[in-house]
């Protein structure tokens, strides 16, 4: 497994980082077990998970994925191993100030991470969103006082668009604090809006990038014929998050474009999961592919991937998909404070 640097932060990284939203929730506690597992044996060791975590996200099972985080580094006694990151934003209780990146959220969001983490520190803490009803200088400012504190080392947001990443960028040369190191992004083959303005501000102000759905949400992993529903028990099919999903990428062109590539990957002995991973982490860009699984045999296509230079013929082929399928209109499913809780 390959080591990236986040960035121009001193943090390293592998370039496979585990996603979290499925333990303890689609996968049940054993299964979840077996993908921390796995992960780890493959080499894995960065680690994603979110306060709010597992999917669908709701209030009664808040945390429980970092719980089941905890207790796992607990008994494998395998912390010290690991870069470990979390998240905060989405509604953790039923309060105004339960949400958000205002400073009492982000501080108690923190505390109470740490506790189901069983940890002393965060590696690096994102805020899960961008909350327009609190001044960036505010949140900038409340994640100092927690790297000051030794409660978190690293900052990043995700889902965030170019120009409010600028305006935290401004935000923090002009209070004098440290700001955000990294971002996360949406990004695989069908859908590149990241390399138009968010990976350009990345590299040039040295912006580690962590990207999330590198398999599309599941529609690169070749198993959806065209024309047909969404399996059962695939995340196109769980309550709430399953239509954020279909929105995002249930559509017959991006079915029919996977069942080709999936034949075109199979021609240089690859499965469409090698072979689409391999293409994130070929952008020098990205610093770390997110990658998760329902059940453990699900990680060893990801896991080949790491470090894998694809055919140059197959590289090519992969790089036009893009500019063959027609655009989304921006924003269409981005999260909000309110997302997938029905308020």
């Amino acid at each position: 497994m390959r080591w990236r640097s986040f960035g121009r932060s001193g943090l390293k990284v592998t370039e496979l980082c585990l996603g979290t939203m499925t333990l303890a929730g689609q996968a049940d506690e054993p299964t979840s077990i077996a993908i921390l597992d796995a992960a780890y044996e493959g080499g894995i060791r960065f680690l994603d998970t979110a306060d709010v975590y597992p999917v669908p996200m709701r209030l009664e099972t808040v945390g429980r994925s970092e719980e089941l985080v905890g207790r796992w580094m607990a008994e494998r006694r395998n912390r010290e191993e690991l870069i470990l990151a979390t998240k905060a934003y989405f509604p953790t209780g039923p309060l105004p100030f339960d949400r958000g990146n205002s400073r009492i959220h982000l501080m108690r969001a923190c505390e109470a991470s740490l506790r189901r983490l069983r940890t002393d520190r965060i590696d690096l803490y994102l805020c899960h969103g961008w909350d327009p009803t609190v001044p960036i200088e505010e949140t900038l400012d409340t994640l100092e006082r927690l790297r000051e504190q030794g409660k978190v080392l690293y900052a990043a947001i995700s889902n965030v668009r170019s120009h409010e990443v600028a305006e935290a960028l401004v935000a923090a040369a002009r209070s004098g604090v440290k700001g955000f190191d990294g971002l996360q992004p949406r990004y695989n083959l069908l859908q590149r809006e990241a390399e138009e303005s968010l990976f350009p501000l990345a590299r040039r102000f040295g912006l580690g990038v962590m990207v999330y759905n590198p398999l599309a949400g599941g529609v690169l992993s070749g198993k959806h014929r065209p024309g047909s529903a969404p399996a059962e028990g695939t995340r196109f099919t769980l309550p709430e998050i399953g239509e954020v999903y279909r929105q995002r990428y249930w559509d017959e062109r991006y079915l029919q474009e996977a069942w080709v590539l999936k034949d075109e990957a199979s021609r240089y002995g690859l499965s469409l999961v090698t072979a689409a991973v391999a293409w994130v982490l070929s952008n020098p860009d990205v610093s770390s592919a997110i990658v998760g699984a329902s059940r453990p045999e699900q990680l060893a296509d990801n896991l080949k991937a790491s470090g894998m230079e694809l055919p140059e013929e197959l590289k090519k082929r992969l790089d036009r998909v893009w500019f063959d399928l027609p655009r989304r209109p921006p924003d269409l499913d981005r999260p909000r404070l309110d997302s997938w809780y029905g308020e």
